[in-house]
């Protein structure tokens, strides 16, 4: 399955998004304030032509104008696009036991059972449509914004005008600014309209773009409010997973015994992804589960035989493996990290058991 570039670029984990989210809607300095030209160009000009382009696509005068009002660039924004900090590796990558530990802890496995118990009708409606398992969402909801308690504080048409004018990914935020501008006139106000300093937003973090085409409505009010209705989150990430390809029935992925001196390496996948290479390159070759059975792999949980699965070991030998399915390339979808894929999983089969 390819990767989109909406999910791979844009809906990004909150334990990235949020470090330190502090920006307010009102600017950081004077409004007649500039910060130096990038790419030839003052903040302010640029955000006339982009302003323009919005116009051109139908977005209203009066959203423009209170989407824009006192607009300048946030240099912390573009501190954090640009910074992330390094980890210790194993093998080459970050160990996955102290991610999981941190991410799927007790807290966070606690508090997914209670949303779980506390909205089944809604989880059972949305999977019967959908064909996403309610854990699932609830895992999702649960590493995105902590369920829903931490969604970021910045203003997102500050920041993603700061990030497009920045230049390094223009055409990437220049695209979601104006996406913004068009959620901005289906009624939300700009107060409404603050999340990650990378424009992610409501309880799922969606991007703009992938609100305007995934956002769902999953209490038939006519509004897809993803950032207090419940309902409506819940619709808006299972419409996302339907969207990206979701097996209904089949599991993410199970943790599977490899036997002793197991060469991994002799199983390698030697195909390139296209997308997040260094991602599907930690995975094996595709096989059925019959073929792992028969070189010793076995699954700890029931799989059918002819279930396609790559086998992922990724702290190393003697360490915990597992056999994934289609399914969690869907995972992988939402936020292209094995890191981010593995935790929302298992803390997935966590709420449940």
């Amino acid at each position: 399955m390819n990767l989109r570039k909406s999910a791979s670029l844009g809906l990004l984990s909150a334990a990235t998004l949020f470090v330190g989210a502090a920006s307010q809607l009102a600017p950081a300095q004077p409004a007649n304030a500039q910060v130096a030209a990038r790419d030839g160009i003052e903040f302010d000009a640029y955000l006339e032509l982009i302003k323009a382009k919005a116009r051109a696509q139908g977005v209203s005068e009066a959203t423009l104008q209170r989407m824009t009002s006192g607009l300048t660039p946030n240099e912390r924004v573009i501190r954090l696009d640009q910074g992330q900090p390094g980890r210790p590796t194993v093998r080459g990558y970050p160990a996955m036991a102290p991610y999981i530990a941190t991410h799927v802890n007790s807290t966070r496995i606690s508090s997914g059972r209670r949303e779980f118990q506390n909205n089944r009708s809604i989880l059972r409606a949305v999977e019967q449509q959908y064909g996403v398992p309610g854990e699932i969402v609830i895992a999702i909801f649960g590493h995105e914004t902590s369920y829903g308690r931490i969604r970021g504080d910045f203003d997102l048409s500050r920041s993603l005008a700061t990030l497009a004018w920045e230049g390094r990914r223009r055409a990437l935020f220049e695209g979601e600014w104006i996406a913004l501008m068009k959620v901005a006139d289906k009624g939300y106000s700009r107060s409404d309209l603050v999340g990650s300093y990378a424009g992610a937003f409501g309880n799922p973090q969606f991007l703009p773009s992938v609100y305007l085409r995934l956002a769902t409505d999953g209490d038939g009010d006519g509004r897809a409010n993803i950032f207090n209705n419940r309902a409506d989150t819940f619709a808006s990430i299972a419409n996302y997973f339907r969207d990206a390809g979701w097996r209904t029935g089949q599991p993410w992925g199970v943790r599977a015994y490899v036997p002793a001196g197991f060469d991994v390496d002799a199983y390698k996948n030697k195909l390139v992804s296209p997308v997040c290479s260094r991602v599907h390159e930690r995975h094996s070759q595709w096989k059925t589960v019959a073929e792992w059975r028969a070189l010793g792999v076995q699954p700890q949980r029931p799989l059918p035989d002819d279930t396609m699965t790559s086998l992922f070991q990724p702290d190393g030998p003697g360490q915990p493996a597992y056999l994934l399915t289609g399914n969690y390339r869907v995972i992988l979808e939402y936020n292209c990290s094995n890191y981010y894929a593995m935790s929302v999983g298992l803390l997935a089969d966590e709420i449940v058991n």
